[in-house]
């Protein structure tokens, strides 16, 4: 991907339809993921990926598996299109007279992207997460009534939109309400675009043919394959800290946190360390075919084709 000189608007059309088909695949087990990591000792209602996937069917119905798919498709395109146009951004300035990057020089590149993204990421999960728990948290308010917000008081639950979220945050606590977790969004994606990018690229160098020419596609879709998910397991316990930051409602009986390291605190102290690792097989499945995906889509040059296409239609 790196390696090809692609217009900025290309870029945005590639990482956003990557984004779009990718979110559409692997969107339930995403939802699997949220709620494996929210659920806390003495409140488990699902055991596994698979258990989590068939109570959901069996309670909400085959669509509660795709609950907050909506936020993610309407903002999965920016988030994309920043993250990879940011990453061959980078990559450009900070290479020498077009040689090769050092592992140092790719890291910061990876870095560099992953800073960016989280301008329209942590909005996003926020809102996505809500949606995403809200079933859980209903199932277990039927076996135990008392839910409670992070304040610790009781909390009526009922079903609201993204739209009805946004204007209850900004009205409480304005923009900021929204970038709620932005500490452990940047903790998280960071270190996945520094481990992510540069184990992409040397991967897909492996497997061309021609020193200077592309790598088939296959290559670069098991490369990204590979790449995201060896990421996106080595940063999950920093997705489970975001992902009970981000959790506005509570359980029954469920902890609730000021910060990153009073979140750390107790995951350890009432958990263990294993619970750090909670989602991260379905972590893995959904980041993999994502980021296959996307280095597919820029490899055919979904984007240059609309962008050479458009004008056609004009005519």
């Amino acid at each position: 991907m790196a390696d090809k000189q692609i217009s900025l608007p290309a870029k945005l059309i590639n990482g956003g339809v990557a984004g779009l088909i990718g979110v559409t695949c692997v969107f339930p087990i995403d939802l699997a993921k949220t709620r494996l990591q929210n659920q806390q000792n003495g409140s488990r209602l699902y055991t596994s990926m698979s258990d989590c996937l068939i109570k959901t069917i069996r309670s909400e119905g085959y669509f509660g598996m795709y609950r907050g798919a909506a936020v993610n498709l309407t903002l999965v395109t920016p988030e994309k299109a920043i993250k990879l146009a940011a990453n061959d951004f980078f990559r450009f300035h900070l290479s020498k007279d077009g040689q090769k990057l050092t592992l140092l020089r790719e890291m910061l590149a990876g870095c560099g992207a992953g800073t960016c993204q989280v301008i329209v990421t942590t909005p996003m999960e926020m809102l996505k997460i809500q949606l995403q728990d809200a079933g859980r948290i209903a199932a277990q308010r039927k076996l135990m009534p008392q839910a409670v917000t992070p304040a610790g008081g009781p909390v009526e639950l009922k079903s609201q939109t993204a739209m009805q979220i946004t204007r209850d945050l900004l009205k409480e606590k304005g923009i900021a309400g929204l970038y709620k977790g932005l500490g452990a969004t940047l903790l998280r994606d960071v270190p996945f675009s520094m481990i992510y990018f540069p184990l992409f690229a040397n991967l897909n160098n492996l497997g061309k043919k021609e020193a200077d020419g592309p790598a088939p596609f296959y290559v670069s879709f098991i490369s990204g394959c590979i790449a995201g998910s060896t990421a996106a397991v080595a940063v999950n316990p920093v997705d489970v800290i975001k992902t009970r930051l981000q959790s506005l409602t509570r359980g029954s009986h469920e902890d609730t946190y000021s910060g990153v390291t009073d979140c750390i605190r107790k995951i350890l102290r009432n958990e263990g360390p294993t619970a750090f690792l909670k989602g991260a097989y379905c972590r893995a499945l959904v980041i993999a075919p994502l980021f296959g995906i996307a280095q597919v889509v820029y490899f055919l040059g979904v984007g240059e084709f609309v962008l050479s296409y458009l004008p056609k239609r004009n005519n």
